[in-house]
């Protein structure tokens, strides 16, 4: 069974959009990615930290997939992370109204003994001095190495973005953050500046609009799923991080071929993520609904052209 170990936020998030409004309720990158990640046959990890707030009942939904949370920090007395935002009409953009970081300003990764030989490691959304830390405690190399990141990183620490950049496999952000890392407009130069930073492989997120992935003179398009309703774009992009490298950990498979179903794995399951608000609909996911609406991905994309 392959190994994922997941870095990230475990927080709360209250969210407005169009279609209704929240209190606090469970969000962050590695929620929403181990939550993808458990749909598939591997053994996960989260590396975190929340306050003496974070109620029991989350952990107890992680850990009743099959995460293990051993090295999920909880600070006496301390207060978790907070994102609260709210979406415009097209729900593609969004203004953050409060942004709390609590527990996670003095936030030092540990990563478990029996996950420092895991073969997938998935670096989601932090500060690079954070996601490097987790790299150097890796006993072997891992079999892939996959960051997601973010415009404010290329604003505030963008040295250390590159830095870390180096050191892995595959580079996940939107196409809004590729054109401000490389300067580029034409998305497929921009993959080409950013594959010369270190990475193999480049997954340029489009949102609504799919995602595209690059390898040495290598395109992959996967297109979204249409869907009649989107309800909360919250964690889709991680939703989507989750899917992608809990297949490359189970199916231990580096090759382009592979990623490709993975993209297709992860836009998949992004798509069950937008249709309730936060984790709800990819807390009680069955593997048959999974199933289903890969079929209908694979009846979008697949016929035969006549020459």
């Amino acid at each position: 069974m392959g190994k994922l170990l997941i870095v990230g936020t475990v927080a709360f998030d209250a969210i407005e959009t169009p279609f209704g409004k929240t209190d606090k309720i469970l969000g962050g990158a590695a929620t929403f990615i181990g939550l993808a990640a458990s749909q598939f046959d591997v053994d996960s990890a989260i590396v975190s930290v929340v306050g003496e707030d974070f109620p029991e009942e989350y952990l107890n939904l992680l850990t009743s997939k099959n995460i293990d949370l051993s090295s999920l920090e909880i600070v006496k007395g301390g207060k978790t992370f907070f994102w609260e935002g709210k979406y415009h009409n097209d729900l593609n953009s969004r203004d953050t109204i409060t942004t709390e970081l609590n527990v996670l300003a003095d936030f030092n990764p540990v990563v478990p003994e029996n996950f420092k030989d895991a073969n997938v490691v998935m670096l989601g959304n932090l500060h690079p001095s954070v996601q490097m830390s987790v790299i150097k405690q890796m006993d072997k190399k891992p079999d892939l190495i996959i960051l997601d990141t973010m415009n404010f990183w290329m604003d505030n620490a963008l040295e250390e973005l590159k830095g870390v950049i180096k050191e892995i496999d595959i580079l996940t952000i939107n196409d809004e953050e590729a054109r401000q890392l490389t300067g580029e407009y034409s998305l497929v130069k921009a993959a080409s500046t950013i594959l010369k930073m270190g990475p193999k492989y480049l997954v340029i997120k489009k949102g609504e609009h799919g995602a595209l992935l690059f390898h040495d003179d290598k395109v992959f398009f996967a297109p979204a799923l249409p869907l009649e309703e989107v309800f909360d774009p919250t964690g889709a992009g991680d939703t989507f991080a989750g899917g992608f490298s809990g297949y490359l950990a189970a199916t231990k498979n580096t090759s382009f071929n592979n990623l490709k179903n993975a993209v297709i794995h992860g836009s998949n399951l992004a798509s069950f993520s937008v249709e309730k608000f936060g984790t709800e609909r990819m807390e009680n996911l069955q593997r048959d609904e999974v199933n289903k609406r890969l079929h209908q991905f694979k009846t979008l994309t697949q016929f035969d052209i006549e020459l």
